[in-house]
């Protein structure tokens, strides 16, 4: 098995566990805030649509570019 190079194997293993892909699962846990507890970020409501959509490019969101702010908003919180 070839698995990708991860930078936090717990969470690339419990996404694998729920059935994400190993591409999914290897690029949500090789995201830059990985891992880390949230709380300081501001809520979707405040981020424009582009720094919505460049989110849901990170996680691999499909059909992001037809959603509008409200679906990204839903689409992020739901994956």
């Amino acid at each position: 098995m070839d698995i990708p190079s991860v930078k936090n194997e717990d969470q690339y293993e419990a996404l694998r566990d729920k059935g994400y892909s190993k591409e999914k699962s290897a690029r949500i846990a090789n995201s830059p805030n990985s891992g880390k507890k949230g709380g300081k970020a501001k809520p979707y409501e405040d981020w424009t649509k582009d720094e919505l959509y460049k989110q849901a490019q990170n996680v691999g969101i499909d059909g992001r570019s037809k959603m509008n702010k409200s679906e990204l908003i839903k689409a992020l919180r739901n994956n």
